[in-house]
Formats: C-alpha cells, sequence, structure tokens
C-alpha cells in the first residue's frame, strides 16, 4: 500500500505528549460510552490489517478507561466443526450489539477476504460469494441503525520484521507470536493481493475503510481514536459530581484479632 507520510509523522512523538493526549482521547471515549448508553445507540468497529501492525494495542488503550459492559471486545478463535457448518456470518452476527454498546472486533468476518483464502482455509467459491455479498451485508446493518465503522491498519515490512523479532527475544511477548504470524511474514505479498481485492470491493461509500499508518504505535493509537470519536455524533452528557458521604459511626465494631495469611510483601 503506498502511503504518503509527513515529515511530522515520522518523527518520535515523546512520551508526555502521548500521554497527554491520550489522556483527552479517553476522557472524550467516556464521554462517548455515557451517551451510547443514554441513546440506546449501537456500535461495530472492526480493526482489520497486517499482523504486528498495532491493532490489539489500539484496543488496548479503547478499553483501558472505559466499562466492559458498554465496550466489548471480540477476538474469535477458529470456527468448531459445528460453527464451520453455520451460515459464514452467523457466529459474527450473534456478537452485534444491543443497544447502549460498542463492539469490537479483533479480525472480524474480513477473515475470510484475507486469512482464509491465503492460508487456504476456505474454498475460492467461499472467497468469491464473500466478498460479492459482504457490502449487501453491510448495507442491511447500516439501514438498520447500528453505527459500523472499519479501520485497516497498514504497517512497513522493515517494521513487522522488527516487531517479530521483538517478539521472538521478549519472553513477555512469546504469546503474541504465532504460527499464522510467520505465515503471515512469509507470505507479505499473498495478503498485499488479497489486501488490494478487499478494497476494491469492499471500500464503499456507505462503509469506507478508514487506513492507519501504523509504523509509529503511539500515533496510531492516537490517530484512530481520534477518528473513531470524529465518525459518531455524540453529544457530552451534563455529568452529575457526586459528593462523598462520610464514613458511619463504628457502633463499638472492633477488628478481630484473625490470623490473616496475609502475602508476603516482596517489593
Amino acid at each position: 500500500m503506498s502511503k504518503k507520510k509527513s515529515t511530522a509523522a515520522s518523527k518520535k512523538l515523546s512520551k508526555k505528549n502521548y500521554e497527554a493526549e491520550l489522556y483527552k482521547l479517553q476522557a472524550e471515549l467516556c464521554q462517548l460510552q455515557e451517551w451510547v448508553v443514554k441513546e440506546g445507540a449501537r456500535v461495530i468497529v472492526l480493526f482489520e490489517g497486517r499482523d504486528a501492525a498495532g491493532k490489539g494495542g489500539t484496543i488496548k488503550r479503547i478499553m483501558e478507561r472505559t466499562s466492559p459492559r458498554v465496550f466489548r471486545v471480540n477476538a474469535l478463535p477458529s470456527p468448531n466443526e459445528r460453527e464451520k457448518s453455520q451460515l459464514y456470518l452467523q457466529r459474527y452476527i450473534n456478537r452485534f450489539p444491543a443497544a447502549g454498546e460498542i463492539i469490537l472486533f479483533d479480525r472480524s468476518w474480513y477473515n475470510r477476504a484475507n486469512v482464509e483464502p491465503v492460508m487456504g482455509f476456505c474454498t475460492n467459491e467461499q472467497y468469491e460469494r464473500f466478498l460479492k455479498n459482504v457490502p449487501s451485508f453491510e448495507q442491511y446493518i447500516i439501514n438498520d441503525g447500528i453505527i459500523l465503522l472499519k479501520y485497516w491498519f497498514d504497517v512497513s515490512m522493515d517494521v513487522q520484521t522488527k516487531r517479530f523479532e521483538d517478539r521472538i527475544n521478549d519472553p513477555r511477548k512469546h504469546w503474541k507470536l504465532s504460527p499464522m504470524d510467520l505465515e503471515s511474514h512469509h507470505r507479505w505479498y499473498e495478503y498485499s493481493r488479497t489486501k488490494d481485492r478487499m478494497f476494491e470491493t469492499t471500500d464503499s461509500k456507505i462503509a469506507p475503510w478508514h487506513v492507519i499508518d501504523g509504523d509509529n504505535k503511539k500515533r496510531a493509537r492516537l490517530n484512530c481514536i481520534s477518528h473513531l470519536l470524529s465518525q459518531i455524533p455524540y453529544e457530552k452528557i451534563k455529568a452529575y459530581k457526586p459528593k462523598l458521604p462520610p464514613r458511619q459511626k463504628s457502633g463499638g465494631y472492633k477488628a478481630p484479632d484473625y490470623p490473616y495469611k496475609w502475602v508476603p510483601a516482596k517489593y
């Protein structure tokens, strides 16, 4: 994917500036959350893209300060035998939002447009049928009143390689590197071809793809969250600031001399 990077985008973002901007955006996410609950709105956000492009980190920052009762993440595992025999979109529809919910899909039904055809997990007929039918499916979602946002996280080859090497060398990140990730590194150009085809057929006016430059993780997170907020017509709900009540009187209560099993203070 060709990218036009500005000089500002290539510069390192200081931790201080990043955290200050993230604080403001997370506060706005909480405002959005209040509005979604009050209005009974329904929102679906898809996070797709190259492996190690920063999808997971962005989702984590969205979830950090919001309620898991409103913002819900779905990262579906491989389908079981029963699910394989169902209508392909069935298990995704089962995770759709009710009133007052925002559903984040960490990879979505677009597995059939990228991972599955590259790895041979679907037939060519299934692949072609998906690309033909998914625009109508998304039109139906939007016509029903659901706000649908689609994000594609892009990353350059060199940056992806570096991030995979970091996962190999850092024991805290081993879980983030799967055999599928290694194959995605190997099959870069196969994934490029399916991505190009996906954009050609599913980048519609009603449900466009919004592309995030993922080479700089911090900027990618801020840009994605800022854009997400700009796409939903929420209004700030007047906050009620509660007053902390005083402690009740003890009424003669005394803590028992109980042999609590305290955790050793190693730190």
